[in-house]
């Protein structure tokens, strides 16, 4: 550790708690959608988030939620800060006990958070089974997200903020680690392995973004469905992104003045987003999601992580090639998924590829078992099969 990297306690004044409970007992509530079903039934969420759920869900907030409980489940992990071109960066990081860990960061997305990694962090670190690799795990939080500063100027995209992980891997003495994301993350994760060969290992990511304009001759039945559902996807389901890319300050008013406000934007995804029947709570404990959700609540990071989108939307560079091992597992659930003949024009060392018949957006809070097994076979794969 440097002198550059700073020990981090999360604690909200009390005073941030009261004030959240008084404005969740007087929220102000619309009517209830007009295509009300009894649940379950995924066509309850057609308008969105069902008055009768957030109800249930804003009431256990109020008064059944925890967050003490998860501010010390993040202080145990250890909480650091380091400051990298001018903006604060938090991240956890656990190191391993084992001497033959690897290092590895964890990068995740929106509507996501460290809280994503909390719960198989330590099973990464310092595994039950010798047998398992282990890892010196760094989970950063995104410029703007959590206990982050908020850049104050534009410029911040992913291209930026893979460049920082490089320099915050370095000062804790990683010169060259294994990397994994999803989401935004899984956009970070790609450009560290497409920029900075020199400094990663690897990548495991569940996201693999094909270059744009390849032609579906030759795919599968399988495979031209995926790219049929994510077409679906960028057409009618990203509302909320075109909006935070243009008028990220505008709907950011609203998150950060409003916990309900907040709570419905973010659950919407979750609920769109998981592999479930009805509800995202299914798969997700409703303890976890409010602890994301109260986290960008208390830091008022609504808005500025809204703009990561602002930044970075649809910017990937198309010409942008991965030649460091990769593994890459597509759940079935997820938002964008995109055929092995596709990816491989852009990843060009997989090492191992899955395609798993459950899972959502969030593989790490729905089905945080399998995701942790996958996660250290795809990165023993591109360890070369040894660590």
């Amino acid at each position: 550790m440097t002198r550059d990297v700073q020990p981090f306690n999360a604690h909200a004044p009390d005073s941030d708690l009261e004030d959240l409970r008084a404005r969740l007992t007087a929220a102000r509530l619309p009517e209830a959608e007009t295509v009300f079903r009894e649940a379950p039934d995924p066509g309850r969420w057609d308008q969105g988030v069902p008055l009768g759920d957030l109800v249930d869900v804003v009431n256990y907030w109020r008064t059944g939620h925890d967050w003490r409980c998860f501010e010390a489940r993040l202080n145990e992990i250890g909480q650091y800060r380091t400051v990298i071109d001018g903006v604060g960066i938090h991240f956890l990081h656990r190191r391993s006990p084992r001497a033959d860990a690897t290092p590895l960061i964890l990068t995740h997305g929106w509507p996501g958070s460290v809280v994503e990694f909390v719960d198989v962090i330590d099973e990464l670190a310092d595994p039950h089974e010798m047998s398992s690799p282990a890892f010196h795990v760094v989970a950063p939080s995104l410029p703007g997200f959590g206990y982050s500063d908020k850049p104050v100027t534009t410029g911040w995209g992913t291209e930026k903020i893979a460049a920082a992980w490089v320099e915050l891997m370095a000062r804790l003495g990683y010169d060259r680690f294994l990397a994994h994301g999803g989401d935004w993350g899984g956009v970070i994760t790609t450009i560290l392995g497409g920029r900075f060969a020199d400094n990663v290992i690897g990548v495991h990511t569940t996201l693999a973004q094909a270059a744009p304009g390849l032609s579906t001759d030759g795919l599968t039945s399988d495979e031209r469905r995926w790219t049929e559902e994510t077409r679906d996807f960028w057409r009618n389901g990203t509302a909320y992104a075109r909006q935070q890319a243009t008028r990220p300050q505008t709907i950011g008013y609203s998150l950060v003045d409003s916990p309900v406000g907040l709570l419905a934007w973010i659950l919407d995804k979750f609920a769109e987003w998981t592999d479930t029947d009805d509800s995202p709570f299914e798969t997700i404990s409703r303890d976890r999601l409010l602890d994301n959700v109260t986290l960008y609540w208390l830091t008022r990071s609504g808005a500025s992580a809204a703009r990561i989108y602002y930044e970075s939307h649809a910017s990937l560079d198309p010409e942008l090639r991965v030649d460091v091992p990769t593994a890459i597992t597509v759940y079935p659930r997820d938002i964008e998924k995109y055929p092995r003949p596709w990816v491989q024009q852009r990843f060009r060392q997989i090492v191992r590829w899955r395609a798993p018949a459950r899972g959502g957006h969030f593989p790490s809070l729905e089905a945080r078992e399998w995701y942790l097994d996958d996660l250290r076979e795809g990165l023993t794969a591109v360890m070369g099969g040894g660590w």
